[in-house]
């Protein structure tokens, strides 16, 4: 049996008890960073043997987690953090697993772009998750003009090192929209702040910034009356 499981995004104590007892069942652990998941593991004083699983060796591990399944052994995929198959190796394993036939469930647990959304105070009935947008300007600004007219409201990670010009071209396309920025969550210095983009990018201009970054982006409004929208949510 396959199992993917989700780990904690920063706070250990997140973790599920049935993420627990998986871990502790399975034969083999396929880890994204197995020096990461050993600290994990230890911190819970399980002792299993992993295999790397990342996404440099993601085609030959996938191979390998398949070959020790069909072998009848169980395996649980885990990465750094968060749900796998979620901006990181996972979806890869799930396409082999059914093509061969074999069985698989999920372990569910912390996902940050939920609790990014949830905390943003951006309407959260319907949102769209976008991941990690293209590291280069022309492509960033192709990729969030896909969503300029989307009612939804918008959901990326971004990396501490692009924050800035990702803001700067989110501004561009996108306009002054309210939108946050979530950073740490769930750690000790957890940070959400809330603005309309240029005010964000003011305040990330002035700080700066280390970890993995969320940002939540207003979805397009239209021209539907404000007095309509009240009534919409009645």
């Amino acid at each position: 049996m396959l199992y993917l499981v989700a780990t904690p995004i920063g706070n250990m104590e997140d973790i599920t008890l049935r993420a627990l007892e998986t871990l502790r069942n399975v034969d083999i652990v396929a880890s994204e960073d197995t020096r990461h998941t050993g600290m994990l593991l230890k911190r819970f004083e399980i002792s299993k043997p992993q295999i790397a699983f990342h996404e440099h060796n993601e085609q030959r591990a996938c191979d390998r987690i398949i070959e020790i399944l069909n072998e009848g052994r169980s395996v649980a995929v885990v990465t750094d953090a968060g749900t796998p198959g979620i901006a990181d190796p996972g979806y890869t394993i799930v396409q082999r697993a059914i093509a061969a036939e074999i069985p698989f469930t999920m372990i569910p647990g912390p996902t940050g772009f939920v609790m990014a959304v949830v905390l943003s105070g951006l309407p959260v009935h319907s949102f769209t998750f976008r991941g990690f947008p293209p590291r280069k300007p022309g492509p960033r600004k192709r990729f969030f003009a896909v969503d300029l007219h989307s009612p939804h409201t918008l959901v990326f990670y971004e990396s501490p090192y692009r924050l800035e010009a990702f803001l700067k071209d989110a501004l561009e396309v996108y306009g002054d929209r309210r939108a946050a920025i979530a950073n740490d969550l769930t750690k000790k210095f957890e940070q959400v702040h809330r603005g309309r983009i240029s005010e964000l990018l003011q305040q990330t201009a002035s700080r700066s910034a280390k970890g993995e970054f969320i940002l939540v982006i207003e979805g397009d409004k239209g021209d539907i009356p404000a007095e309509t929208e009240d009534e919409d949510n009645d």
